[in-house]
């Protein structure tokens, strides 16, 4: 045991030591990247620059980096859209028990007829359990605002219900799923 410690240590050692020996010159840099598909938009290229400025000289101090402008909220919000759930459907879900533990109460909407009619009907009972809303389905910042102005105190944010929906065999909202049960 104390002669593979012994042994391990003095490999170490020897790599540390090898890798002190080469300056920053016979350093050998990494390749390139490879773009695969570039689709526009802004370059995230300062972003990683402020991580780890290549190009500065060896005790030159690296040059600042303009951020990128990240915007507010609602630009953010507005880039997330538009949502679109490929698993899930408006419809009936059928009610079921499951065994959640701790699962805060949370719903499925999209924009559309029947999502409305859900949200206006149980607004009340979704708001005394605190309940947070996903629409699932959602193309703009103004549907999606729409929807907001019919639950006032409820949280609603755009997100794909696809993986929930994978997981707890749901196909259609609206739907209430809370730690004891999925009904719409």
């Amino acid at each position: 045991m104390n002669r593979i410690l012994l042994a391990a240590t003095a490999a170490l050692l020897a790599a540390t030591a090898d890798a002190q020996d080469r300056g920053p010159a016979t350093k050998s840099s990494s390749p390139p990247l490879i773009v695969v598909e570039d689709k526009g938009g802004t370059s995230a290229l300062p972003y990683y620059r402020a991580l780890n400025p290549q190009d500065t000289q060896p005790g030159q101090p690296a040059t600042p980096q303009p951020v990128p402008r990240i915007g507010g909220p609602a630009e953010a919000e507005a880039a997330m859209l538009p949502v679109r759930s490929a698993r899930l459907t408006p419809g009936d879900e059928l009610r079921r028990v499951i065994r959640a533990p701790s699962l805060t109460p949370l719903f499925l909407v999209g924009d559309d007829d029947r999502s409305r009619a859900w949200l206006k009907q149980r607004r009340v009972e979704l708001q005394a359990q605190r309940a947070v809303g996903l629409v699932v389905n959602v193309a703009t910042p103004e549907a999606l605002a729409a929807l907001r102005r019919l639950a006032p105190g409820l949280v609603l944010s755009p997100a794909s219900g696809d993986d929930l929906a994978h997981r707890l065999g749901i196909k259609h909202y609206p739907v209430l799923i809370t730690a004891t049960g999925i009904e719409p």
